[in-house]
């Protein structure tokens, strides 16, 4: 087949031939196909964009002739930039009329933005064909009922689309957001569990020693697994051992924050992890443990998080508050078995090599789970094998994708939870709040927004949060005013930001 992109035309693999069609079962049958391929495709090239979209969903968007030709592609590069749908349209040009598209996830239009309906409805698309529908309750259905009411033919996979071979493509539309279900569906982030053990299963030698079990090719997948993610965490062991520096370098995506878990604090004073020019670190531990060494963190510029109850349930429901759609775990077999053990690992990534290195002593990926019988062993659901050089790289579920439709919290619910909440408020935009009802984002999130900052340029704020707080001392021309502004554009956290503008001030 021949792909169009832009003005530049290129041959695209794809398993299914062009070719008269002599029945209507045979018909039916070779349309289901191309659909799923086209859907199968949307789904790929969404996850393009897996840490830089977050904490929005990842969409992709093909739009396919009548002959079967695929006209344009697009996808959503980052939060911010042009729909999946306005792109694939721009790349199609005039071979949008009449032509199909196909999308993973149903546009999550909202709040006055039709952008991505507009540009198919404009661009003359007669059908869409929809992968899955916008898992968040307040965005499920409606950019659906919005082209039908536009007059397209609109198929959604699983409902007017049914067959295996649309289970399988539908199915790859739920993996490439699993994040975001799971984390709207579960209340905590979505987190993946890293490790690389040798043939007889260790981490590393007798002696700690571990550098390197797994190839540098594989080290290089590692890269693009944290470049997916908000954050990585790790325990106060991994800290002590190896120093980590934990960055993405290599891997294409965006630098994730690092943190760490640790119960006792006992920290080295000098870590790589405490450098915080490049990316922000977090250590989360037990509260009052070790004063002192808190206050010479925080003078590095290091967030210290204190927990009653320090549990990697706790920690993550804390995370998800703050509006943290995925985590790495790249810790030792000690914190690994308690993320299991608590449920809040989702998916497992473990990298192979082709290494003996024995040792009784020698640590496993992950400690004692409390299991006596096989019966009791975890399945991994949805196993892929990967080679990656010398290296098997095997991955799966810990958790089924969940159901689509989150219990969110009505508008009366969230006014009872926070009284002071307005949704219409006219003279700022609608803030999520902390518990994020509507899904992924919150201002708590750690993502960086950019904003008018009056003079016709944009102003760069570490979180929704920072800018809700600066923009209550708009139109205050006071000295202590501006101040409070900057101390706030300036907090190391969305929580610090919350807290900055708590000061006595007459006007």
């Amino acid at each position: 087949m021949v792909l169009f992109s832009g003005t530049k035309s290129y041959f695209y693999s794809s398993p299914i031939l062009c070719k008269s069609i002599a029945s209507n079962s045979n018909h039916s049958h070779a349309a289901h196909s191309l659909d799923a391929a086209y859907i199968k495709r949307a789904a790929q090239i969404a996850d393009n964009s897996a840490g830089f979209s977050s904490p929005h969903p990842n969409f992709g968007c093909v739009i396919a002739t009548t002959s079967g030709i695929v006209a344009g592609e697009g996808y959503l590069y980052a939060q911010g930039t042009k729909a999946a749908e306005v792109l694939a349209v721009e790349a199609a040009g005039g071979f949008s009329k009449g032509s199909t598209a196909y999308l993973n996830m149903e546009p999550g239009d909202c709040h006055g933005d039709q952008s991505a309906v507009s540009a198919l409805v404009q661009a003359g698309i007669t059908r869409v064909v929809v992968g899955i529908r916008h898992p968040l309750q307040h965005l499920h259905g409606n950019a659906i009922r919005s082209l039908r009411g536009q007059g397209l033919q609109v198929d959604v996979v699983g409902e007017d689309l049914k067959s295996k071979i649309m289970e399988e493509a539908r199915k790859s539309c739920l993996l490439v957001n699993a994040p975001l279900i799971h984390r709207a569906t579960s209340q905590v982030p979505f987190s993946v569990l890293k490790y690389a053990m040798t043939l007889d299963g260790k981490i590393a030698t007798t002696s700690g020693h571990a550098t390197w079990i797994s190839s540098k090719k594989s080290r290089n997948r590692v890269f693009e697994l944290r470049g997916r993610s908000d954050a990585i965490i790790v325990g106060g062991n991994t800290v002590r051992k190896d120093n980590p520096r934990l960055t993405a370098r290599h891997g294409g995506g965006h630098t994730p924050i690092r943190i760490v878990m640790t119960q006792t604090f006992n920290l080295p004073e000098e870590a790589n992890l405490w450098d915080i020019s490049d990316v922000s670190t977090i250590v989360v531990t037990q509260r009052g443990a070790r004063r002192s060494f808190q206050k010479l963190l925080a003078s590095k510029g290091v967030e210290v998080v204190e927990f009653d109850i320090l549990n990697p349930r706790e920690v993550m429901e804390y995370f998800h508050d703050r509006g943290y759609l995925s985590i790495l775990w790249e810790c030792g077999g000690t914190l690994a078995a308690s993320a299991i053990s608590s449920g809040v690992i989702h998916k497992v990534f473990a990298f192979v090599a082709p290494k003996i290195i024995g040792g009784k002593n020698a640590p496993s990926p992950v400690g004692e789970l409390g299991m006596v019988e096989m019966s009791q062993a975890l399945d991994l659901i949805d196993v892929c094998f990967e080679q990656v050089g010398p290296d098997m790289l095997i991955s799966g579920f810990l958790q089924p994708v969940p159901d689509l439709v989150p219990v969110i919290p009505s508008e009366d619910e969230t006014f009872a939870i926070d009284p002071s909440i307005t949704p219409y408020e006219s003279r700022i935009i609608f803030f999520y709040k902390t518990w994020d009802p509507y899904g992924a984002f919150s201002n708590f999130s750690p993502h960086p927004i950019q904003m008018p900052d009056g003079s016709g340029a944009y102003a760069t704020w570490s979180s929704v949060e920072h800018y809700y707080q600066a923009h209550k001392f708009v139109g205050v021309d006071e000295p202590v005013a501006k101040d409070c502004v900057e101390k706030i554009k300036f907090a190391k956290s969305p929580e610090e930001a919350a807290d900055a503008h708590k000061v006595r001030v007459s006007w």
